[in-house]
């Protein structure tokens, strides 16, 4: 292990420069020389984690073997060989707590577990980062859809001709949401929706479906603390929405 450590990293082979004459050298020993200088060196096969590796140690990456400047030249507090599980790792480690990278070891007893775990992590880092754009919350389980489907028919009911049952289709595609959560759950998406509109006609905007209960259940939102970014909402509508409008502008297909 290193500790206090200089970090030069290199995206070109490490080998020998050609020459302009002929000749031929030779090179040896160089893992002797290293260990005599108390150098470390390890091989990167991806540019993703070379990448990374170059945003954690804060070096930059130099193309041609040629010395480095002092301001490419990384830092680190400590470098050490480590093991988890049965594999032989490359810890590059920071002593501080605002580092630019944190490595997260996810374990499980299948693979199936793991790529779960993985996805949760995945979505709790994007969530956190959303909220650090946009910290307004809605409702979750559905009740924000719900209410924008209510609403959009109110309206639409308001419309005269042939427009109010566009209007009327657009605001059945919002119960999507509230129908794919009571499908997983086993339970009747009519009973659901059907109760779901029946709440927040009386003023319930809050109210979504509980897949912790028995039946068509439905709860207040806020209160039980199921809540969706509002960040992501709005752009899932807008791009779902865009997406819809762009088809329906199509007045041809031509198959080649």
């Amino acid at each position: 292990s290193v500790k206090d450590a200089k970090i030069a990293v290199y995206s070109c082979p490490f080998d020998s420069m050609a020459t302009e004459t002929k000749g031929s050298f030779l090179i040896r020993a160089l893992l002797k020389m290293a260990n005599e200088l108390k150098c470390v060196y390890c091989i990167l096969n991806s540019k993703w984690d070379l990448r990374r590796l170059c945003k954690t140690v804060g070096a930059v990456a130099l193309p041609r073997l040629t010395p480095p400047a002092p301001e490419e030249l990384g830092h680190c507090d400590s470098v050490r060989l480590s093991e988890v599980g049965d594999t032989q790792v490359v810890v590059f480690k920071h002593e501080k707590e605002d580092g630019a990278i944190s490595t997260i070891v996810v374990r499980g007893s299948t693979d199936n577990l793991m790529d779960d775990v993985e996805r949760a992590v995945d979505d709790g880092v994007n969530t956190f980062k959303v909220l650090s754009r946009d910290k307004r919350l809605v409702p979750g389980g559905g009740a924000t859809e719900i209410d924008l489907a209510k609403q959009i028919t109110s309206y639409g009911e308001t419309c005269p001709g042939l427009e109010q049952y566009a209007i009327k289709k657009f605001a059945e595609a919002f119960e999507s949401v509230p129908r794919a959560l009571a499908e997983n759950s086993g339970v009747k998406t009519n009973e659901v929706i059907s109760k779901m509109y029946a709440v927040h006609q009386e003023g319930n905007r809050n109210i979504g479906f509980d897949i912790e209960g028995e039946g068509a259940a439905v709860k207040d939102m806020l209160e039980a603390g199921i809540l969706d970014s509002y960040l992501v909402k709005h752009w899932g509508i807008k791009l779902a929405t865009n997406a819809a409008v762009t088809v329906l502008r199509v007045d041809q297909i031509i198959m080649a």
